[in-house]
């Protein structure tokens, strides 16, 4: 890793005299500087994060001012009780759900959704979706890359995964003060940078951002301590020269620049504004829902605001009664109708609150918001005893070969209800979508060709996404 060098406070040379030292009477130490330039990502220091951008940085291509917000649903959520209801079926696949109506005609989604109702003419659902791996790993894998996992089962992707590839296709097109790319974990369980590495993995908020006094340490430095940084870099300034003079291949220059990027993003007032979530008022955080789901939301809206261009929520572990750590509801993990009716509220708060908020506040042809999960629930209720209860009740498994996706902002013509599948939610009946066409479509939103190449575990080049034709609905 390379990492800045920061003389102690109390060097000095017969070339310096003492008004080169740091001022104040408790000089930063190179310890806690280094701690602070880690910024928590897995270790990697931001410098090497700006220097791996810039070496594969694609010169002359202009990207336009556009961000995507993904809000990942852990486990799969199943599209028989939230978008995709099925009240004609047998009622082993139709379950205890009602549907109801919503402001667009035909859009029929979980009586549990009420406020997502309200808001349809927003988003659009597409119900057509559909892959062919079931495991989680495998499935997030697929619908995350493009590409079928050599290794299902592994819980880091083979090939380079949506948020990474962002990060590393508009390295250097956008604002460096804001951090490209986002995340609440640092992979999702599936997902991953693979042969592009760990520089583009994102910058990680994992905290809660409901919890009083939440807050990302390593963008919130104190006055003195910014003022300090300032001071050594001058210090350091009076060394570069001469180093450069030294080294006539460039180098030190180039590593000069990573550092002073890595300290504009450290010091940044406009990402330490964008991180601080206390600036919304009290309205506005009950709108989203004073929980984890709810003011991840709302964090993942403030960061797109200011400047990110790919931002990941996850929304598993709720706090509530009733509700199991992600959306695997299988029945040996929990009782499926008790777990929706305590989940859906949740999450119908922090999601149709995102969408309003996104149109009210201008965003909606700046930031393309997807929710989804890596696939579905099986149409069939398949009974078993749970784990914890010891009795027998209600759960779906995995099931890549039907799911929804709900898909809002961009710009794109919303209120539309994309594909459906056949009567009993088995498979797509018409408009089969795969997931790269997804894929994109997203890239191309964010102006990125889904046809460049990219490496992966290997070392190969491989393009973005293996096929995939844009969704014309959401052009």
């Amino acid at each position: 890793m390379l990492l800045l060098v920061v003389l102690p406070a109390h060097w000095k040379s017969s070339s310096m005299n003492t008004a080169s030292r740091c001022p104040g009477p408790s000089p930063l130490s190179r310890r806690s500087f280094l701690r602070a330039g880690s910024l928590a990502m897995g270790g990697l220091g931001l410098s090497d994060l700006l220097r791996g951008r810039a070496l594969a940085e694609q010169a002359g291509h202009a990207s336009p001012d556009t961000s995507v917000i993904l809000i990942w649903l852990q486990g799969g959520p199943s599209h028989m009780e939230t978008y995709d209801l099925k009240p004609d079926a047998p009622v082993d696949y139709r379950g205890e759900m009602k549907p109801i109506s919503t402001r667009v005609p035909g859009m029929d989604i979980c009586e549990l959704l009420p406020l997502h109702a309200k808001v349809a003419d927003r988003f659009n659902i597409i119900r057509s979706i559909s892959h062919g791996f079931a495991n989680h790993a495998g499935g997030a894998g697929r619908f995350l890359s493009g590409y079928n996992p050599l290794k299902p089962l592994d819980p880091k992707a083979q090939y380079p995964c949506l948020g990474p590839v962002v990060a590393r296709m508009l390295q250097g097109k956008r604002d460096p003060s804001m951090p490209t790319y986002v995340a609440s974990a640092e992979n999702v369980y599936g997902g991953g940078s693979a042969g592009l590495g760990s520089a583009f993995l994102p910058f990680v908020v994992g905290a809660d951002p409901n919890v009083e006094g939440f807050k990302v340490n390593n963008l919130s430095l104190e006055p003195s301590v910014r003022e300090r940084l300032e001071d050594r870099q001058t210090l350091l300034a009076s060394f570069d020269n001469l180093r450069r003079e030294v080294d006539r291949s460039g180098m030190m220059e180039s590593i000069d620049k990573f550092h002073q990027q890595a300290i504009n993003l450290l010091t940044s007032e406009r990402a330490r504004q964008a991180f601080d979530i206390t600036q919304e008022d009290d309205a506005t955080r009950e709108r989203y829902g004073r929980h984890k789901w709810g003011q991840r939301a709302l964090l993942a809206r403030r960061l797109v605001e200011a400047g990110t261009s790919f931002v990941t929520m996850e929304m598993q572990t709720p706090s509530i009664p009733g509700g199991i750590g992600n959306w695997d509801i299988h029945a040996v993990n929990g009782h499926l109708y008790d777990d929706t009716r305590a989940r859906l509220p949740v999450f119908d708060k922090a999601v149709s609150a995102l969408v309003e908020d996104l149109y009210e506040r201008g965003l909606d042809k700046k930031v393309m918001l997807i929710v989804s999960g890596e696939f579905g629930r099986t149409p069939r209720i398949n009974p078993q005893k749970g784990t914890q209860s010891k009795i027998m009740q209600p759960g779906r498994d995995h099931y890549p070969a039907a799911m929804s996706v709900l898909v809002s902002g961009g710009g794109m013509p919303t209120g539309q209800v994309i594909g459906s599948t056949n009567p009993k939610g088995e498979h797509p009946q018409d408009r089969p979508l795969d997931p790269n066409d997804l894929l994109a479509t997203i890239y191309r939103f964010l102006g990125i060709d889904h046809e460049a190449m990219v490496e992966d575990n290997s070392g190969r080049p491989i393009p973005l996404i293996p096929g995939g034709t844009a969704i014309e609905e959401l052009l």
